[in-house]
């Protein structure tokens, strides 16, 4: 008799899964994957197994690579468009939908499983809720067809005239049919859920959205953003299907996820402060070890390393106590605090200077000085100018790079505009400024006059969240 699974059942069951009755399989990039009896349900039927026959390789991620490679040719554009046989192009890029599918249930539950740890009891997730985010990660591609979005998107709209058809429906049809061909006992909120979170991100996601953990909706099919673990499964198994390096860690993610206001977001972390602290240190011991000296003889410049941070730290002269206290605040992470950030406007970047802590001191409103009793110097604040292109500048690289159609042909050609794919983007050049307080105390007033400072110089706050209170209200 199969096992009915209801919402009070489920509520009393302590762990994920029970090793006793959950079939273990090593996948080969999660490692051993755990599938409990209910899912096995699933897995052992013929429309399941059929997804071992489906080629998967989502060329949108395999494109990027081939991109970023700069093997481009005229399949790039193409593949693009459609996927799943790409392994007609590149024998060695193979890999299915049922191992994809089994590689989405892992990190759904993952992906539960680390928001109850960390947030349980303020988000209320059950083992109903596991089950019902595990069930949709498990089935979201059961609708697919042969050859995937090359079937649904360039064989089916010819032959249909003008009907319309999805795989996102087929998948809520496959799905109803698996449980009534195989008489498969499964509580009816589960199923109706599961259903709801495969097509969460498609037109057929319900106009009802619930309110009620709406969270859980952005774990296997992200309406909102895209971000979901289905992307995080078949970027990693793409390239390595492709045999391409991947340095993407879904698990960082996994592991810095946070749920506000019913939503999840992913923590922004803070990186320049560190190298702020060591530049001054340098500076200041600069005068007292003539660091500065040694770059232009070799016999002295190989001497200098490393550990010139060793030995200031080690001093004990007077001279390099402020380098020795800097050091020293790094050892014990009292570090610069980043106040906040912005991107440079697309229209100002050809003509854009680089910010100076003085820009950001002459922005220091007299009322806010008044208020504070606060008067910024240039040596409380630091400033990062970051500009990242694609190592041409505002160029686009693609222009300076000649191709050949075969080796029987000995002319070059470059690729226009006009064929490059719409993919790649318009702007090839972006700058980002970020300022820090050398001091926590001056978090606050610092941030106000980097906010009028974007106010004074483009009319607008261009800054993407505000600076926490949190930073604010730090003192020394």
């Amino acid at each position: 008799m199969t096992t009915l699974y209801n919402h009070d059942q489920l509520s009393s069951f302590a762990p994920a899964y029970d090793r006793r009755f959950a079939k273990q399989l090593h996948d080969n990039v999660h490692g051993n994957i755990y599938l409990d009896p209910l899912f096995m349900k699933f897995i052992d039927t013929e429309e399941f197994q059929r997804l071992r026959d489906l080629k998967q390789l989502e060329t949108y991620t395999t494109c990027f690579n081939i991109f970023g490679r700069i093997h481009v040719d005229v399949l790039a554009s193409s593949l693009i468009k459609f996927r799943s046989v790409t392994h007609l192009v590149y024998p060695g890029a193979v890999h299915s939908r049922f191992e994809h599918s089994l590689g989405v249930y892992w990190l759904a539950g993952k992906a539960v499983h680390k928001l109850r740890a960390y947030q349980g009891l303020e988000l209320g997730i059950d083992p109903f809720d596991i089950q019902t985010v595990k069930l949709a990660g498990l089935l979201h591609d059961v609708g697919h067809g042969p050859f995937s979005h090359t079937f649904e998107r360039a064989f089916l709209p010819r032959v249909l005239n003008g009907a319309k058809w999805s795989h996102e429906e087929m998948s809520l049809k496959m799905i109803d049919h698996i449980v009534d061909e195989h008489n498969i006992e499964i509580d009816s909120d589960i199923l109706k859920k599961a259903k709801e979170m495969v097509v969460a991100d498609s037109e057929y996601a319900s106009s009802k959205s619930t309110k009620e953990k709406r969270f859980l909706y952005d774990i296997v099919a992200n309406g909102r953003n895209g971000t979901d673990v289905d992307k995080f499964d078949y970027i990693v198994r793409d390239s390595r299907a492709c045999g391409l390096g991947c340095n993407f860690e879904f698990q960082r993610l996994l592991e810095t996820m946070r749920v506000m206001d019913n939503e999840i977001c992913y923590r922004a972390k803070e990186l320049k402060a560190i190298e702020f602290m060591v530049i001054d240190a340098l500076l200041k011991a600069n005068d007292h070890l003539k660091i500065s000296s040694f770059i232009d003889q070799p016999a002295e410049y190989w001497k200098l390393d490393d550990s010139i941070l060793k030995t200031i730290e080690t001093s004990h002269g007077q001279e390099l106590k402020e380098s020795r206290d800097l050091i020293l605040r790094i050892r014990r992470r009292d570090l610069y605090q980043f106040c906040n950030e912005f991107s440079v406007p697309k229209d100002r970047l050809e003509h854009f200077k680089d910010i100076t802590p003085q820009d950001i001191i002459c922005s220091q409103s007299i009322s806010n000085q008044k208020n504070s009793s606060v008067t910024l110097k240039e040596d409380d604040i630091a400033v990062s100018n970051v500009k990242i292109n694609l190592a041409r500048g505002t160029n686009n690289p693609l222009k300076s790079i000649n191709f050949f159609q075969d080796f029987e042909s000995n002319e070059k050609f470059s690729i226009s505009d006009d064929r490059i794919s719409h993919l790649l983007p318009a702007c090839y050049e972006d700058r980002i400024v970020r300022v820090y307080s050398k001091k926590p105390e001056l978090v606050e007033a610092v941030s106000e006059a980097f906010e009028n400072f974007q106010l004074k110089t483009y009319g607008m706050k261009t800054q993407v969240h505000a600076t926490p209170d949190k930073k604010k209200c730090r003192r020394s």
